[in-house]
């Protein structure tokens, strides 16, 4: 009887270990899917400001994969050396993803 109660009282211990590790599990799959989307599709915008100083963009885009609405917004640049090939009022194509917190443009195309 002993055993009986030192078993379940191990596995009430362990249980919410497991239930937060499948949790966590389920989290970074999520994450990972928006990344993914993020890198594949690319979104129509139009570039408003070029701060090589902030190493930004700001750009007027369509809505993203991630959900977030058509706006305008400043994104980070994934490459500083982006910023010197296009100007305000530019037609871009990009793909964003969340880099350290920071929404960054990850891929950029300019049009041809």
């Amino acid at each position: 009887m002993n055993k009986l109660i030192a078993s379940f009282a191990l596995v009430a211990t362990l249980a919410p270990a497991f239930a937060m590790a499948a949790d966590h599990d389920m989290h970074a799959g999520h994450g990972t899917m928006y990344s993914d989307a993020a890198q594949s599709a690319l979104i129509d915008g139009l570039v408003k400001k070029v701060d090589k100083a902030g190493g930004k963009l700001t750009v007027s885009h369509e809505a993203l994969p991630n959900g977030m609405p058509a706006m305008t917004m400043a994104f980070k640049v994934k490459d500083a050396s982006w910023l010197d090939k296009v100007k305000s009022g530019q037609k871009v194509r990009f793909a964003s993803d969340n880099v350290n917190g920071a929404m960054t443009i990850v891929r950029l195309e300019l049009p041809k």
